[in-house]
């Protein structure tokens, strides 16, 4: 198998409109269109090519920390996105560097799924 590129992550929610309030009005990530599925979800564009999808009718509670399951979005500027952040009222973990010298942050949406905001370097 070779791979050609990511097209999407997805998490499970619990409450759909909660999480497009999350990622929709807190991190002003674009929402899409999405097809005619028979279950409740959203799209969000990450980026030109790549997309988030929230899934609704999670029930179990999510199991995560910063350095478990999380998934990444590359931003331009760390300290940008940090006073973003506080303008927002949204509690980040962060500013920290990793051994590479890139720069992390990590939110917590309202399921309790970690994102990391990463300036690479």
């Amino acid at each position: 198998m070779k791979v050609k590129d990511l097209n999407h992550v997805s998490i499970h929610v619990e409450d759909v409109a909660t999480a497009c309030a999350f990622y929709g009005d807190a991190l002003e990530l674009c929402p899409k269109s999405r097809p005619d599925f028979d279950f409740e979800g959203a799209w969000f564009a990450l980026g030109p090519t790549r997309e988030l999808h929230i899934i609704g009718g999670r029930e179990q509670s999510v199991q995560s920390d910063p350095r478990g399951t999380h998934f990444a979005i590359e931003v331009y500027s760390i300290a940008q996105t940090a006073r973003f952040l506080t303008e927002k009222a949204v509690d980040f973990i962060g500013p920290r560097e990793r051994p590479d010298g890139a720069k992390q942050i990590f939110v917590v949406d309202p399921d309790g799924h970690y994102v990391e905001l990463t300036e690479l370097t």
